[in-house]
């Protein structure tokens, strides 16, 4: 694939992100354009490797075709490069941006030289097929008389709804929030994966026959916690309207649950000063602020503000780095990262060998913008949090930290405190990144349905219909719900795998293809 001695000569060079200093400015993609003839060079680096790792479960959980579409780039033929993508793929243009590239960390190549580029190559092709005109809705001829209902706007429901709608089923997506995308529209932000992005495939959805319903919560009306999608919704206008899922299973011949794992885990809950004011769950921090920018370009003030405030992010991962894009672009006086972990070692240590996606240093696009303003990394290694400080008015104030050894294990826990590492941040504002410990179980006991562990996660099975059926007749389960947090690539994948077994129980067959990753899984196995 690619140009056979391409690896040799030609070096990888990515496409640059805009200036820190100058995206730091606005809430606009941190995406610049490649150059075709760039692109095509770099698409030429892909090496005729004979066991191409980066489609792998390892390296692509959905196997994207990807040594054929680097090569139809590098011949310049683009459009066949689209098809290709869009093969196995519905959604190249949430990958493209959202996704870390695990395909990369897999890449043959990366085991003497630097990965292909592969994610530019993606985001690529499908924004020049947009560009072009080349994607366009593609409705069924005919529709089978079957129903499905769908909830979660996600990628998980939204790569369901779009497999099954593709087969003739008529499909109704329902969605709490006031706009389609879940954790692509309100989770990731908009500096990451523009909203008009999400909107352009969502109105192409809508375009070959789907239907959408907003401002729905399948479940009952409750008290939902502080920062809940639901109350978020209803402080702003939502009109919500409440179902009951079992009336969904009498109106519809399928119901698929892709609801994700909303729970948030809250590590510091029994610290003292939790209660005080200033300290935010993420989620709730990033949903405001984009709805803020969607409703007004956050004239309405309706999100939490980090302008002149001393912010504290406690969680690394995309969500504590997203955490820290949103407060630089409000203007944060300063900023500060807890990671509980190790500083991670420049280059693979042993325990992660090729083809594991590589747990090594690397400054993420919010990292590189504080680095750029103020001159260093705003992560803080081995730290843990012990106490949050205020003043005599409840309002945060500081928060009391620890370092901790993990050469040295405690009685309960892996790490131990170090002594006399007690230090006081000033900080106003928290923001808590540190994770969900599964999905919302009101709705699965309204359903009946089994759970299968501690954290919650929806039970289903290997039964003639496929992995995502659930114990409740007509009902199946996909994404975060099911397997547990994880990336986009992955929920794509479980709501194609999800949607073939909807198929097959409804029509007794299915012509989709089957969830991509027990190939992939042999190989790694094979290798390690």
């Amino acid at each position: 694939m690619g140009k056979p001695t391409g690896f040799k000569e030609i070096p990888r060079k990515q496409l640059p992100y805009r200036d820190e200093m100058e995206r730091l400015g606005d809430f606009g993609e941190i995406f610049t354009e490649g150059d075709p003839a760039h692109l095509q060079s770099q698409g030429a680096r892909c090496m005729d490797c004979g066991v191409p790792f980066c489609q792998s479960a390892t390296g692509c959980p959905i196997e994207n075709l990807i040594p054929e579409w680097n090569d139809l780039v590098y011949r310049g033929r683009w459009r066949e490069a689209l098809a290709r993508l869009h093969k196995t793929n519905n959604f190249p243009e949430f990958t493209g941006r959202a996704c870390p590239a695990p395909c990369e960390g897999a890449c043959v190549l990366g085991i003497i030289e630097p990965a292909v580029t592969i994610k530019n190559i993606e985001n690529a092709i499908i924004d020049r097929g947009f560009a072009e005109g080349w994607v366009k809705p593609e409705p069924p001829t005919s529709r089978t008389g079957k129903r499905v209902a769908v909830v979660g706007s996600g990628p998980a429901g939204l790569a369901a709804a779009a497999q099954l709608n593709k087969v003739g089923h008529q499909v109704t997506v329902y969605e709490r929030a006031d706009r389609i995308g879940g954790l692509l529209m309100y989770g990731i932000p908009w500096m990451k994966l523009g909203k008009d992005v999400v909107e352009r495939r969502v109105q192409l959805l809508r375009d070959e026959g789907i239907e959408f319903v907003t401002c729905a919560h399948v479940g009952k009306k409750e008290d939902f916690p502080a920062g809940h999608m639901t109350q978020i919704m209803e402080e702003r206008g939502c009109k919500m309207q409440y179902i009951d899922p079992n009336d969904l299973l009498k109106e519809f011949d399928a119901l698929l649950m892709a609801t994700g794992a909303t729970k948030s885990f809250d590590p510091t809950a029994r610290c003292p000063g939790r209660d005080l004011k200033g300290i935010y769950n993420a989620m709730d921090f990033l949903a405001r602020n984009t709805k803020s920018l969607l409703d007004s370009k956050l004239a309405d003030g309706a999100y939490t503000s980090a302008k002149d405030l001393d912010v504290i992010v406690i969680g690394g991962g995309d969500t504590g780095a997203d955490c820290i894009g949103t407060s630089m672009r409000h203007g944060c006086k300063s900023i500060a990262n807890f990671e509980l972990l190790d500083t991670p070692p420049v280059e693979r240590a042993d325990n992660n060998p090729w083809p594991q996606w590589p747990r090594i240093y690397r400054l993420d696009y919010s990292h590189a913008e504080v680095k750029a303003k103020w001159g260093e990394d705003p992560r803080a290694y081995n730290i843990l949090t012990k106490e949050f400080i205020g003043d005599k008015n409840g309002k945060l104030t500081g928060v009391k930290t620890v370092s901790v050894d993990w050469s040295k294990p405690g009685e309960k826990a892996p790490f131990s405190e170090v002594p006399g590492s007690e230090k006081i941040w000033p900080a106003d504002l928290v923001l808590l990144a540190t994770g969900f410990v599964g999905p919302e179980l009101e709705v699965a006991t309204m359903l009946g349905l089994e759970t299968q562990n501690p954290r919650g996660n929806w039970q289903t099975f290997v039964g003639e219909h496929g992995r995502f059926t659930t114990n409740v007749e007509k009902v199946f389960a996909a994404g975060d719900c099911r397997r547990g947090q994880s990336l986009v690539v992955w929920a794509i994948n479980e709501g194609r795998g999800a949607a073939r077994a909807i198929d097959i129980y409804l029509q007794g067959g299915s012509t989709l293809p089957a969830p991509g990753v027990t190939q992939g899984q042999a190989l790694v196995q094979l290798t390690v």
